[in-house]
């Protein structure tokens, strides 16, 4: 099947897919749809077998902290379809991983992964025990299903993120990173706060691979401060 009959459409003269609006199809999942089929990194992920797009962001956020540098056990947060854990595994194939999500990932050789809430009581226990000790790497995808209302989207978003980094303070070992996304340059000050005090590096990035137009960016926060000793 050509990309004209998958898509109802054809290419203009400057080589892009034009989406034509089908009878079933909204305008929002027509845009959705058009901006798929001329993305060069959706092409990209096609060519090379990875499982989403989202794997350039993490190659590109590699290339510039080094964050699978030494690494032995990586956890990934939101980690369906998978294609961060394939990103680790090539660059760390005897490194542990494990990945979780709400929605059933399709397995990898080399990756656990559990279909769970990572708020349920013992998702942090189920990791530890996986992974046979802290992580080095705590990674988080996470954002939350858009209801269409921008500070709701906003505000379920940032409880995913401040989850996501409460998770990661437990399973992180002194000295390791947590690499998430947020919105619009780091979400809000209390978050940044909240980073800071956790850990010695905290830089907020947005990688070549993560579209202009979104509103995403990640955060990067390295030298985990480690668990306050107890006077």
């Amino acid at each position: 099947m050509t990309i004209g009959d998958a898509s109802g459409g054809g290419r203009s003269r400057g080589g892009k897919v034009k989406v034509k609006t089908a009878r079933r199809r909204s305008p929002q999942s027509t845009r959705w749809l058009e901006r798929q089929l001329n993305d060069p990194y959706v092409a990209a992920a096609r060519a090379q077998g990875y499982r989403s797009r989202a794997a350039f962001k993490l190659k590109e956020l590699d290339e510039q902290f080094s964050l699978l540098a030494g690494v032995d056990r990586v956890v990934d947060l939101g980690a369906a379809p998978g294609g961060w854990c394939q990103v680790v595994k090539q660059k760390r194939p005897k490194a542990r991983v494990v990945g979780m999500d709400l929605l059933a990932i399709e397995p990898m050789a080399g990756v656990e992964f559990f279909q769970k809430d990572i708020t349920d009581d013992d998702s942090e226990a189920l990791i530890l025990a996986t992974l046979g000790g802290p992580a080095d790497l705590v990674m988080s995808d996470m954002a939350a299903n858009t209801v269409g209302h921008k500070q709701t989207d906003h505000l379920r978003t940032m409880g995913l993120i401040e989850a996501g980094l409460d998770m990661a303070t437990r399973l992180l070992r002194p000295g390791g990173t947590f690499l998430a996304k947020v919105l619009a340059g780091g979400g809000d000050g209390q978050l940044t706060a909240a980073l800071r005090r956790e850990f010695t590096t905290v830089k907020h990035v947005k990688p070549p691979a993560s579209r202009k137009g979104s509103s995403e960016w990640y955060v990067v926060a390295q030298g985990f401060k480690g668990p306050v000793a107890p006077e």
